[in-house]
Order: structure tokens, then sequence, then C-alpha cells
């Protein structure tokens, strides 16, 4: 029996063919009354990337939109709960999160990333996976030493005693964007004017529309 199945080239299954669905992004959005995107914030553990990105969304589902966050630690207990933080591991772990993003667009919906995903080659992946005009890269620009003063979760100084490593930042590179769509100074604005420049963002691209319900 085994003889009549070819054998799959490696990393492919030949036997799988992709189900287009009867219902498409573009009727999806419609219904929904925006475009759908994923913003994907980037930045320094600590830089304000959760704060920012849930209170984006609350903001958008207050117009009524349609929305989800991937936030970095609620993705590890789940979905990548098998990974560690080796350069390979994080490697898979952005890779995983964009295909699921990319599911979340063909589904009509805004999707949040809060994710340091430290390496440029990485996002790019990201950007090749759900396309140019699907991906928006928003860097939480933030020092190292602001970011160390704030740490809620006390990393940057469990990093300085060795108790965590490849900490980005501390043990381990952090490569800024060299062209994101849009730069936060979260170190000197306030999370309100940060969403306030998001959401003009969003407006000017006509993902949305002002005061949408």
């Amino acid at each position: 029996m085994n003889d009549l199945i070819s054998k799959p080239e490696k990393g492919k299954n030949n036997n799988i063919v992709w189900h287009h669905a009867t219902i498409t992004r573009q009727q999806r959005e419609k219904q929904n009354g925006h475009r759908s995107k994923v913003l994907w914030f980037t930045g320094l553990p600590s830089s304000g990337k959760s704060t920012i990105t849930h209170a984006v969304e609350e903001r958008l589902h207050q117009m009524g939109c349609h929305t989800f966050v991937f936030d970095g630690d609620n993705v590890r207990h789940g979905l990548c709960s098998d990974l560690g933080f080796s350069r390979e591991e994080r490697k898979e772990n952005i890779r995983r999160i964009g295909e699921m993003v990319k599911l979340f667009i063909d589904a009509g919906i805004i999707a949040l990333t809060a994710f340091v995903s430290p390496f440029r080659a990485d996002r790019e992946r990201v950007r090749n996976i759900v396309g140019e005009k699907d991906f928006i890269e928003i860097y939480c620009k933030c020092s190292v030493e602001v970011c160390e003063k704030r740490d809620p979760k006390g990393h940057y100084k469990k990093a300085r005693g060795g108790e965590i490593k490849e900490f980005t930042g501390i043990s381990s590179p952090y490569e800024e964007p060299l062209s994101p769509d849009l730069v936060l100074d979260t170190a000197c604005l306030s999370v309100e004017d940060n969403v306030g420049e998001i959401m003009r963002l969003l407006i000017e691209r006509g993902i949305i529309q002002k005061g949408i319900r």
C-alpha cells in the first residue's frame, strides 16, 4: 500500500490542496465596514508595545471594528508553548504568528501584534507571508535605559543577574526597523498621543473611516 503513495518533498505534503472559501476576504471586509490588516508592533521589552496595542484595540472596538490582539506572552502560553528563546526558536515563534495573522486578515479582521521580534529578517519574513500591502510595521522606540527603569516584570534585573539568557537589549541584540510605517516615541509621548498617531495612520490609508460604527 505504501508503494502507491508518492513520497512528498521535504517540508511539503503533496496530498494537501488549498481549499478556496466561498466567502471572500472582500465580502468580509464589506460586512465589517473596514479593511483588514496586521499592525505589527515591535520594540524592546518594556517599550510599551502591549499597552499601546491594547489601547488601540479598545479604541477600534468602540468604533465597531473587528479586531484581535496577539500578545507575545499569551501566544507563548499556547500556540508557541513548546518554544524557548534561542535564535531558531524565536524565528519559529514569529513564523507561526505570521501564518496565524494571515488567516485573520483573510477573515476580515484587524490583527494587532505585540512582539519584541528583534530581528529584521524575521519581521521581513512575516511581511512576505502576509503581503507588503497588508503589513504595517510600527516601531515603539524607547531606549534600553528607559525600558530598564520601567521593567514591570523584573526581566531586565534578572537578565543583568544572569537569570535570563538571550534577553533582548542586554544579552541579545535588537535590530531597529530600517523603514517602519510609523515610529512611536514611547519614552516621551503618552499612550493616548501614540494611539492618536496610529488612528490617524489608519484613517489616512483608508483602513478605517473616522467614527465608523
